[in-house]
């Protein structure tokens, strides 16, 4: 696992232009939640991820979906929430591999220098509760509730 993301890599959101990541942190942090829309358990954690985002909405770090799909599998997977949150198709899986991830889904917090805060790859609660709790004590800001009650059980996720 890499400690830092590449700076260079170009992340285009569904609905803008390209950027690299380094130009994406000039501002805030970056929370992404990677997905892959081909397999059920993404579609499942879905409305835990919209959950988690949601509690971050006014958090001093910006929050973004990140689909291993084209620009239109990406809509159709995520319906309203293409529209409500950032999000990056990366059908050739260029960003995943870039962050070093190695099972989706995967929660990764990357911070203004390009260093890696944090990375929960697979389903496990309590890695995602622990990357949210460092976040939010780094942004002075509340804690989502991890897991709820209506989120899955627990899975291993699937190889990127």
């Amino acid at each position: 696992m890499p400690t830092d993301a590449p700076g260079d890599l170009a992340l285009t959101p569904i609905n803008g232009s390209p950027h690299t990541l380094a130009q994406w942190l000039t501002t805030f942090h970056l929370v992404v939640a990677a997905l892959d829309p081909f397999t059920s358990e993404s579609a499942w954690l879905l409305p835990t991820v919209a959950r988690i985002f949601r509690v971050y909405d006014q958090a001093d770090c910006r929050v973004a979906l990140l689909v291993t799909c084209t620009d239109e599998e990406a809509r159709q997977f995520l319906g309203p929430y293409a529209r409500e949150f950032l999000t990056f198709p990366d059908p050739e899986r260029e960003a995943v591999k870039g962050l070093g991830l190695e099972r989706l889904p995967a929660l990764v917090h990357i911070r203004h220098d390009l260093s890696l805060a944090g990375v929960a790859e697979g389903w496990h609660p309590a890695e995602w509760r622990a990357l949210t709790e460092e976040l939010s004590r780094a942004m002075s800001w509340s804690q989502p509730t991890i897991p709820a009650p209506r989120d899955p059980a627990p899975y291993d996720g699937t190889p990127v």
